[in-house]
């Protein structure tokens, strides 16, 4: 219709433009609803009676909005969600008071066995957490904390890998000449890193306050590990999958319970997509 009204055929790069623009988009389309469509099931789920939960209909016969109010009758659903707030925030805090001023010492200082440290750092992030488990519990245990959510806290004050090398490479593409301008003008190293550098790295530091946050939202090995005999101390994951099992039959319930726990995460990272973003954009561009 276009090539009709303006006079102009088409030509064989031209169509062939459109015909990989159609490929392209029709691989982004299919890979997008790969990861929706599971999400629209849970919801639609969260709001069918308990008769028609995992049927073959996929559209509910009546509306039920009172399950996720059912949720909170059934478990203390306020409470896990507290735990789960308490653990996400003070590891997310701890994580940049621990791994900022590493990584920039890594990335902008210089220092005899900076590489090697840097070195070790990468090979941490290649041991499975699951290796140092039994070691760090009987430590834990000693110490009197298993039980409480502070196994997994404490941790993240210490030292995070992932976060000390994603931080570094984002430090990395920080001109030096903004950091020299800083030393001219009297500033520090901690001066320089508060003032000049950290304003110029939220986006990199938004993604991995983000991955910190998602993380430690969503685990439940750790949970598991060091609260599991404390019903207390459990968090939305651990719950839900004690829920499940308490409700198996229940599954509109067991749905709506998913959804409620999902939430929070999913609204965080539509807020903070931008620089979240932008962040893993940056953090491999120099190395």
């Amino acid at each position: 219709m276009a090539a009709a009204l303006t006079g102009v055929t088409p030509g064989p790069r031209s169509r062939r433009g459109v015909l990989r623009w159609i490929a392209t988009h029709s691989i982004a389309l299919a890979i997008g609803l790969m990861f929706v469509l599971p999400l629209v099931f849970v919801a639609l789920t969260a709001f069918m009676s308990d008769r028609q939960a995992l049927t073959s209909d996929l559209w509910p016969r009546s509306w039920h909005p009172e399950n996720f109010a059912e949720v909170f009758h059934t478990a203390p659903l306020l409470r896990y969600f507290g735990n789960s707030l308490m653990y996400s925030l003070l590891a997310t805090a701890g994580m940049l008071l621990s791994s900022v001023p590493a990584a920039y010492a890594l990335a902008r200082m210089r220092w005899r066995g900076r590489q090697a440290v840097f070195l070790i750092v990468i090979a941490a992030m290649m041991i499975p957490p699951q290796v140092l488990s039994v070691p760090l519990y009987v430590l834990w245990a000693r110490l009197h904390l298993t039980g409480t959510l502070w196994p997994l806290i404490v941790p993240y004050f210490l030292v995070d890998a992932f976060s000390i090398f994603l931080l570094r490479q984002f430090f990395l593409t920080i001109p030096q000449s903004y950091l020299d301008a800083a030393r001219v003008d009297g500033c520090g190293d901690l001066r320089a890193l508060l003032r000049v550098l950290l304003p110029m790295t939220r986006p990199g530091i938004a993604a991995v306050s983000l991955f910190c946050f998602m993380y430690t939202w969503n685990d439940y090995f750790g949970p598991l590990l060091y609260a599991g005999e404390n019903p207390d101390k459990w968090t939305l994951s651990l719950a839900l999958a004690s829920f499940r099992g308490a409700h198996q039959v229940q599954w509109n319930l067991t749905m709506a319970a998913t959804v409620l726990v999902m939430l929070p995460v999913i609204l965080l990272f539509v807020i903070a997509q931008k620089s979240f973003v932008r962040g893993i954009t940056f953090t491999g561009v120099k190395g």
